[in-house]
């Protein structure tokens, strides 16, 4: 058997109508979870990590961090964004293992029992996959979908409906850290790792309590973190534009030259202004 101490990792951003329940559950788990003797009661947490948020979020933590040993938070002096908040919560525990779940809880609690339970059997990093999304709406059901389908097309090796709820050991973090990333994507560096790995299914539930956070700009802004970060195929193909931007403009001198020497249809003074422009702009994308 491996070590037991785990660490529950939750950013938070607004989150204070989901905070009391979201707590309640997760304490509850940790409880279930050690009477499963898959974890240290003793040396468990539930590390809360607050993104700069501007309503109660940091009160209620302080107050139940006071109230319930289970219970630890840390505040970041400004919003750095979700996965930036993951990170930081997940670099500043120490701690066998590591469990990171969003604070609205729409991601099943019960799998990390699971999850665990693969941890003990060798496995260094266990994905939580949705097997079931008819909890969220046409569209961002659909954009995931096409989302994964894309990042995979473009080489990208990314978990197909795997978000952010995943086990880590000791060790998978540490590799974690040796990246520097300033466009942090976790879902595109985790499999970049490359320990032992597994994956946990799920249903995905409602959001009981609060608004979601990951406006329509933040999920675009995510995707193109993915696409731009962890794939050569964008470069390549604007390399590709740009030669033939290049080659088409040096083509296009010669059949200059044939229209002045050979036909009466030659217009002065576009053709050398057009050809450079074209060429010089090829260049550049190249």
């Amino acid at each position: 058997m491996r070590n037991k101490k785990l660490n529950i990792i939750v950013p938070c951003f607004n989150e204070e109508e989901a905070l009391p329940e979201t707590i309640r559950i997760l304490s509850n788990e940790l409880n279930t979870l050690s009477e499963s003797n898959l974890i240290d009661l003793e040396l468990s947490k539930i590390l809360f990590v607050d993104d700069g948020s501007n309503d109660r979020t940091w009160e209620i933590l302080q107050k139940e961090s006071r109230a319930n040993n289970l219970v630890s938070a840390i505040k970041l002096t400004r919003n750095f964004g979700h996965q930036n908040a993951l990170l930081a919560g997940i670099l500043e525990s120490d701690s066998d293992v590591f469990i990171t779940i969003d604070a609205d809880l729409q991601d099943d609690v019960l799998a990390m029992n699971r999850m665990l339970q693969d941890y003990h059997a060798g496995m260094e990093i266990v994905y939580g996959v949705r097997n079931d999304r008819s909890s969220d709406n046409f569209f961002k059901r659909n954009s995931a979908s096409l989302f994964y389908k894309l990042l995979n097309l473009l080489g990208a090796k990314v978990v197909n409906n795997h978000g952010d709820f995943r086990l880590l050991s000791k060790s998978a973090k540490n590799s974690l850290s040796k990246y520097k990333e300033s466009n942090v994507y976790l879902r595109g560096i985790i499999p970049l790792i490359g320990l032992p790995s597994s994956s946990v299914e799920y249903k995905r539930f409602k959001r009981n309590k609060g608004k979601t956070k990951y406006s329509f700009t933040k999920m675009i802004s995510l995707s193109l973190s993915g696409i731009t970060s962890f794939s050569l195929i964008p470069l390549r193909l604007i390399s590709i534009l740009g030669l033939i931007v290049s080659v088409s403009s040096v083509l296009m001198i010669f059949y200059i030259f044939y229209i002045a020497l050979f036909t009466e249809k030659a217009i002065e003074g576009w053709a050398s202004t057009l050809v450079s422009i074209y060429f010089l702009g090829g260049m550049q994308l190249l």
